[in-house]
């Protein structure tokens, strides 16, 4: 995010998600709470509103915006000339899409800093069946995911492995209606005490999820799975990808998953050939990463057969 002068702090979410609650929770809080002249930009009214001795007590302006072509470099320039905020809030509009505040001209010296989607865990099930490219959209940039309103016996560990495929950095805290953190403990479909960990077919999305969270759990054991092999002649000499197509919200947007893997005898194979593959797991620094990164070393790869369904799914 942005290092500018002038800090923008976005949180978006859909209409009664928790935004204003979150919003004015942040406003109270000591660090926050210093005295800076702000601007509050908000896009929708939720059934939480701002009073207006709130909003002098925290030196803050509300700006309301109705419909997302008022974002534009007039509207901001205006706001710097009669505020001249140190800094911005904005109570985004969970319909509208990301890119029009994330590619908006802004003044010079204003910039994103922190984005922060809030998700109401009682309803994210049906959202991600009927809006799930607006989710998507939402999660995809944002930098701390709170799902709130949750309660212990939800699939918390699903809703985390969804927004994970789409963002793999952002933080992601569940809170229960009284704002209580609840831990997550990540439930995985095979066992780590063995040396070898064998994937069924619905078990590797879980797997390439869970292996950038927690590599120290992997590092040295073998594991065999299928996959379809990715050739590519810009890979390092004697390297492929093996991996799968992944849905991460619709049909029409499917993703490659995979991890680099060395095998000397790359040129034996088709590229998007199925393949069974045992290889040893490392996590180390490769050409193709900017940093450190899951790299497999093959032990054996063997002709495979194409799963009934070759998709992907992170629930």
């Amino acid at each position: 995010m942005s290092q500018a002068a002038i800090p923008i702090y976005l949180i978006n979410g859909f209409l009664d998600s928790g935004k204003t609650t979150l919003l004015r929770d942040t406003m109270n809080m000591d660090y926050f709470n210093d005295g800076q002249r702000t601007v509050l930009i908000r896009c929708e009214d939720g059934e939480c509103e701002y009073d207006d001795a709130f909003l002098d007590a925290h030196n803050t302006k509300l700006v309301d915006v109705e419909d997302e072509e008022q974002l534009n470099a007039e509207f901001f320039s205006k706001l710097k000339g009669l505020y001249k905020p140190e800094r911005i809030l904005m109570e985004y509009n969970g319909m509208w899409p990301m890119e029009r505040i994330i590619t908006a001209r802004l003044p010079r010296d204003w910039g994103i800093f922190q984005i922060i989607t809030v998700i109401d865990g009682s309803t994210f099930e049906l959202y991600q069946s009927n809006m799930q490219s607006l989710i998507v959209d939402m999660v995809s940039e944002a930098d701390m995911i709170l799902f709130n309103r949750c309660t212990a016996d939800q699939p918390l560990a699903g809703y985390k492995r969804s927004v994970r495929a789409v963002n793999r950095m952002a933080e992601i805290v569940f809170e229960d209606a009284k704002g209580v953190e609840l831990e997550v403990e990540d439930i995985l479909p095979y066992s780590l005490d063995s040396d070898t960990i064998t994937l069924d077919d619905p078990d590797y999305g879980i797997w390439y999820l869970d292996i950038q969270e927690h590599p120290e759990r992997y590092i040295d054991k073998l594991i065999t799975f299928k996959a379809q092999a990715m050739t590519n002649p810009k890979l390092p000499k004697g390297t492929f990808v093996p991996g799968r197509n992944a849905m991460t919200c619709c049909a029409d947007d499917i993703r490659f998953f995979g991890f680099l893997c060395k095998y000397p005898a790359v040129k034996n194979l088709l590229n998007g050939q199925w393949v069974h593959i045992t290889a040893r797991i490392r996590w180390e620094h490769s050409p193709v990463y900017e940093d450190k990164g899951v790299v497999l070393y093959a032990v054996s790869v063997e002709d495979g057969l194409r799963p009934e369904d070759p998709l992907v799914y992170f629930r």
